[in-house]
């Protein structure tokens, strides 16, 4: 999704693009995603970051549906909404701390008690304190936006091998030249990055079978994102998302340093079980598919955009973990305005991968 989205910018910029894929256009970290668009609160320094990557990647978001009714169609973009469910009066005061962030910024919000959740989404369990409710927030299906964002680039299936300033070589020998190299190739960046600059993050996802009686929001439990920054154990997380059609996208886990793709199973069953316990109908439910994927996460948990640290003309668009949908087009953006010398319109210092080298 990182490729496609730099593939278009400089596209947009009248440079010519090809784009080295060893597999499927959108078959990695891409395929295994939700397809996520959502609106990001900020607790810290860190977080206000990202919120303004994700502000803005929602504004080109938004411009690029705009555009065109075929660019909705392709994307199968729904705006669902998100319901932030709380399991607790704990987790109902973290709601109303987000609904007051969000507020503020001028993002539609509201809080919904445990009568109004029942009736939003009467799948959910009985006993849930209430949610907050966040109604622009959307999800794509990002291979076949992928697809889309690269149908103008010239597509070469290749593995890389080398990167130097140059250009670089092919696993097959073949050696190509450009102006510039941008390495986006998740995880598998790592390779060409100082070591340490990229974890793997394993996950779990499941989807049904078509259901009569559909889920109609995105529905996440507000320990979603606590969850997701930890890094002293494995975690499961209650996170369902309608797909059109009426079939269930269920995720979500997380296993940290495990970077095959097989299925775990124990894995799987610990996270389908969290997600029972909030929509018990789910028991009753055929699976259609099961799949596991890598989330390439940075080792500080901000994506490395900018200049690579040690190659020349080489730049870099990865460790973007599970928020890669969303900040995907600002990202791209960004890495365009500092490769090509124009101002950039955001902070580039938290994503510059030179804070990977000691000084």
């Amino acid at each position: 999704m990182l490729g496609a989205a730099c593939a278009r910018e400089y596209l947009r910029q009248g440079l010519s693009v090809a784009v080295i894929e060893r597999g499927a256009v959108g078959a990695g970290a891409t395929a295994a995603s939700m397809g996520h668009l959502l609106r990001i609160d900020a607790e810290g320094a860190a977080d206000q970051h990202e919120y303004q990557l994700s502000h803005r990647s929602m504004q080109l978001w938004q411009a690029w549906l705009d555009e065109s009714r075929e660019h909705v169609e392709a994307a199968e973009h729904q705006r669902c909404g998100t319901l932030w469910i709380a399991a607790d009066d704990e987790e109902m005061a973290a709601a109303a701390h987000k609904l007051a962030w969000l507020l503020a910024q001028g993002h539609a919000a509201e809080l919904l008690d445990p009568a109004q959740l029942a009736r939003a989404e009467p799948l959910l369990r009985a006993g849930l304190t209430g949610a907050l409710h966040v109604p622009d927030d959307a999800r794509v299906y990002p291979p076949r936006v992928a697809a889309r964002w690269l149908e103008r680039a010239q597509l070469i299936h290749g593995e890389v091998s080398r990167i130097d300033a140059q250009g670089l070589t092919l696993a097959d020998g073949r050696r190509l030249w450009g102006a510039l190299t941008v390495l986006c190739g998740g995880l598998s960046s790592q390779r060409f990055l100082p070591a340490g600059c990229l974890v793997p993050k394993k996950g779990q996802l499941a989807i049904t079978q078509r259901q009569p009686q559909a889920v109609q929001h995105q529905l996440v439990e507000l320990g979603y994102l606590k969850n997701a920054h930890r890094t002293d154990e494995d975690t499961v997380s209650f996170n369902v998302q309608p797909r059109p059609g009426g079939q269930l996208l269920i995720g979500s886990s997380r296993q940290l340093n495990r970077d095959d793709t097989a299925l775990d199973l124990g894995m799987l069953s610990r996270m389908l079980d969290h997600a029972t316990d909030f929509i018990p109908a789910l028991k009753d439910m055929s699976l259609l598919r099961c799949w596991s994927g890598i989330r390439p996460a940075s080792s500080d948990g901000q994506p490395l955009i900018g200049a690579h640290p040690q190659l020349p003309r080489v730049w870099t668009a990865c460790g973007h973990e599970g928020l890669g949908i969303t900040t995907s087009l600002a990202s791209a953006e960004l890495l365009v305005q500092l490769s090509l010398g124009q101002p950039p319109l955001l902070d580039p210092a938290p994503y510059s991968p030179r804070r990977f080298v000691a000084p």
